[in-house]
């Protein structure tokens, strides 16, 4: 006589114990010792402690180059970043450039950040307002910063990068307004401005309404000026309008200007996303490349 399937089925509990079994096999292999593999370290660029007479001491800068700058003798655009330290925005900047590299989307370039210590006196031209002069004692030495940048860091890069002599200066915030002092007051300092939502509601936005010097670039050569502001209105927007305004009066054979506004974005999200689509117009890939 034949026996049913049901008949050579094992009893309930064992097959609970042979579960139980298998569990902890799995267990005891998942807590088993680690492999041993000694980690080596992820190297995206090089750090330096520049000695500065400006400042009587070192200063951070930070060096990203394209992975083509060791295969030939090509010479590159730079792209200095002002916040550029390694705990500030060097990391997420240089990797836009290497998302430009490896998308083709943009021209290969090299970043140079170089780091802040004291924002509001680096990056802050001066003030008469009593109120921001109490709260930020130490404002208002921009123009030092931007001499430590034209006569101590550019002249580094320059002599140990190989550079085409196109230069950009990039900013966000407070770093934007220093953007746009610069471009203000020393246009030829470089090639291409980046302002990420300046702010321009410094000393009452007196900066955007300064009647001196004019707002136009000499006319050696075209110069560009990238601006974009988030959500961020009131004296912001205001001053920004001002400045756009003044801007839009120069020829453009003078002033490549790029106004693009972002009320989409706030002043903590807007850096990244309008850092990539400025370097991607102002580096933009020539077509077939």
């Amino acid at each position: 006589m034949t026996r049913s399937a049901t008949s050579f089925r094992a009893p309930a509990s064992k097959v609970v114990a042979l579960s139980i079994i298998s569990w902890l096999g799995l267990v005891a292999s998942v807590h088993a010792a680690p492999v041993e593999v000694d980690p080596s370290p992820i190297v995206i660029g090089q750090s330096y402690a520049l000695p500065s007479s400006t400042y009587g001491g070192p200063r951070e800068l930070n060096v990203w180059l394209p992975p083509s700058y060791g295969e030939g003798s090509k010479r590159y655009p730079v792209v200095y970043l002002l916040d550029g330290g390694q705990a500030q925005d060097f990391h997420h900047i240089s990797g836009l450039a290497q998302l430009g590299t490896i998308s083709g989307t943009t021209r290969d370039v090299i970043v140079v950040g170089v780091a802040s210590v004291d924002r509001r006196n680096e990056l802050a031209l001066p003030t008469s307002n009593p109120k921001l002069i109490e709260t930020y004692p130490t404002q208002g030495q921009s123009a030092r910063f931007r001499r430590f940048l034209l006569e101590e860091v550019q002249p580094f890069v320059r002599a140990r990068y190989r550079t085409s002599g196109e230069t950009a200066l990039v900013g966000e915030s407070l770093a934007g307004l220093f953007v746009v002092e610069t471009y203000l007051t020393s246009p030829k300092a470089f090639d291409h401005y980046v302002a990420v939502s300046p702010s321009l509601w410094w000393d009452g936005g007196q900066l955007a309404r300064r009647p001196t010097p004019r707002p136009c670039a000499p006319a050696d050569g075209p110069r560009s000026l990238y601006l974009s502001i988030g959500d961020e209105g009131g004296e912001m927007q205001a001053a920004v309008d001002t400045l756009v305004a003044r801007l839009r009066q120069c020829p453009v054979s003078t002033l490549a200007l790029t106004y693009s506004p972002r009320p989409d974005q706030s002043h903590s999200t807007i850096y990244h996303p309008v850092a990539l689509d400025a370097l991607r117009q102002i580096f933009s890939a020539p077509e077939g490349e």
